[in-house]
């Protein structure tokens, strides 16, 4: 089991920054695959990025590279997204969400645990 949870969220202006952290308890953090999606009101849950369990290799939406940026500590159990030039567009609710396999791609599906999510409103 992982428990995970969000925190870094907040109100920006259009073009500012954030970085939202995930905390990890669990045993199994340090061999599992960690990702991001984000939920805005009335659509869908959408892939945003995921880092591999050695932080090694990244896959980020197409929409969104060169804006946000996924990292991780394995000694401090934590994934982080920092998120650059954001824009009114990002507004959501952003998940931290943890694989079953030390891989995972974009589809939510391959991740067994969820945080509660944090929400990000960014200010045009």
């Amino acid at each position: 089991q992982v428990q995970l949870v969000e925190s870094g969220g907040g109100l920006v202006q259009a073009g500012g920054s954030l970085r939202l952290s995930c905390a990890a308890s669990g045993r199994t953090f340090s061999n599992s695959a960690m990702g991001w999606f984000r939920q805005a009101g009335g659509k869908e849950r959408e892939f945003v990025a995921t880092i591999d369990w050695s932080g090694t290799h990244t896959y980020y939406a197409d929409s969104l590279k060169g804006r946000f940026t996924i990292s991780r500590d394995n000694a401090k159990n934590t994934v982080y997204l920092q998120m650059n030039s954001l824009k009114a567009e990002d507004t959501a609710v952003y998940y931290c969400a943890a694989a079953r396999g030390s891989y995972a791609g974009r589809w939510a599906y391959e991740y067994a645990f969820w945080g509660q999510g944090t929400q990000v409103t960014v200010s045009s």
